[in-house]
């Protein structure tokens, strides 16, 4: 005998939006959140998931009633609330630039990012910055914002990989470029 499946058990989750923030979602697949400081976009493929936008809310329902989709429920609906609050306020992240042995000189040129002098280095280290990221060098600290959190997250990780030096012990050559917060919560 098969069991009826019942609508009640579904994994539904609704999230406000709150004034100033927009919402769209364009041929069932993009998700753009616009609002005053800025806009993302997330590709939504999920097959089991129907997503629907309406003035005031966007909200996310399961077509089954499984354990693993109340999970891609929950986790959809976080990264929806990291897009909202990135639109609202950005998402910044902090690094510093630690100097032990020879002084760092970090600057921003063209979308680029340029470090001279590191170890001593006479050829400058570039990395060329994302679109939708903000970054800018004051004294020995470099923030980095963006609407977007997975590029404020990942242009900050570019950075502290710019700089890294493999094989050599971090307890006793300290330089490099080291992320110290990321988006509010320090770092030890």
């Amino acid at each position: 005998m098969k069991k009826k499946k019942n609508s009640e058990n579904k994994a539904k989750t609704s999230i406000d939006l709150p004034e100033g923030v927009k919402a769209s979602l364009d041929n069932n697949s993009i998700l753009l959140i616009k609002g005053p400081k800025g806009e993302s976009r997330r590709e939504i493929r999920q097959r089991k998931m129907q997503i629907t936008v309406t003035e005031s809310s966007i909200s996310l329902e399961s077509r089954e009633e499984k354990k693993e989709d109340k999970k891609i429920t929950n986790s959809l609906a976080a990264h929806i609330r990291n897009m909202i609050k990135g639109s609202l306020q950005n998402h910044v992240y902090t690094l510093k630039i630690c100097a032990g042995h020879f002084p760092i000189n970090a600057s921003i040129s063209n979308k680029k990012l340029i470090v001279k002098n590191f170890l001593g280095e006479k050829v400058p280290r570039v990395l060329d910055l994302k679109d939708n990221a903000d970054v800018k060098v004051e004294g020995e600290l470099i923030h980095v914002s963006s609407a977007s959190k997975e590029i404020a997250g990942q242009v900050s990780a570019d950075i502290e990989q710019l700089t890294r030096r493999p094989g050599y012990d971090t307890r006793v050559f300290q330089d490099g470029i080291y992320i110290i917060s990321k988006d509010g919560k320090e770092l030890k």
